[in-house]
């Protein structure tokens, strides 16, 4: 992607709200905790003529290889990183307008921070270049479930079904299915949920401590604060592609981290 300057993002970011806005992720059940575990690799599933195309013509550079090992005893769900570094993650569920996505993309770049998108899968369908992009400018990619339905509320077999169609569009796109599940509409994966999540190969599912609520579009000015009010080393933050708002309340973000000392990274950064 040919860098733009951030007043040409943002206003690319405002015409492209309209579109497509990113559903809520809101809480469910309470979280799993347990030790880690070897799953089964999820089986492949045939992409469109198109995404072949795209997928073929800009293949990722980023893939498993170039993750930091995680540290060793971590819970199978994750809501936070350590208090002790002066690290937070910003964690984006990626799905709407790919041209809001690359205005985020583009102002965590300016600020050198990196970020970690959990893709819904039938979004990299319909925009597998997104995989690229984010990958190549040294952010890190998970599972974010192939359509972002209510997976709590799905038999074991749809979650799987879920979980691991999205794991082999990431596979396909990039090499690895990434390292990290975080389930749909939900904020913890049930007891169901993460068995399935095993069973696709995953060892951790994804949480996070501090919800942005950026997709109940409050404005960029109540994002800021909303993150910055509350966090801390460690956090896990939940934010959204698909909203203008966030585009606009990145600048603030990453300097409020800046000035409180606190490096933005990627989730396996933040836990290596």
């Amino acid at each position: 992607m040919t860098p733009l300057d951030r007043r040409g993002l943002l206003r690319i970011a405002a015409l492209g709200a309209a579109g497509s806005l990113t559903a809520a992720c809101s809480a469910n059940s309470g979280s799993v905790h347990t030790d880690d575990a070897a799953g089964t690799a999820p089986s492949s599933v045939p992409p469109s003529a198109r995404a072949t195309a795209l997928a073929s013509a800009a293949p990722s550079t980023g893939g498993a290889s170039a993750l930091p090992a995680l540290a060793a005893g971590l819970p199978f769900e994750i809501t936070s990183g350590p208090r002790t570094r002066p690290e937070a993650a910003l964690t984006f569920h990626g799905q709407g307008d790919p041209a809001i996505a690359a205005a985020v993309l583009a102002e965590a770049e300016r600020a050198d921070a990196r970020v970690t998108v959990m893709a819904v899968g039938s979004w990299l369908d319909e925009y597998p270049e997104m995989a690229t992009r984010i990958l190549d400018g040294g952010h890190e990619l998970g599972n974010h479930t192939q359509s972002h339905g209510p997976i709590s509320t799905m038999t074991a077999e749809q979650a799987y079904t879920e979980i691991a169609r999205c794991a082999a569009r990431l596979k396909q796109l990039t090499g690895s299915p990434g390292r990290w599940f975080r389930p749909s509409q939900a904020q913890d994966c049930t007891a169901t949920v993460a068995a399935q999540a095993r069973r696709a190969g995953y060892r951790h599912c994804l949480s996070y401590d501090l919800d942005s609520l950026d997709y109940t579009d409050p404005g960029s000015a109540a994002v800021t604060r909303t993150v910055l009010d509350a966090v801390r080393p460690g956090s896990l933050v939940s934010l959204h592609f698909g909203h203008s708002g966030t585009v606009s309340a990145m600048p603030g973000i990453l300097d409020g981290l800046h000035r409180r000392g606190l490096r933005a990274v990627t989730t396996s950064e933040l836990l290596s």
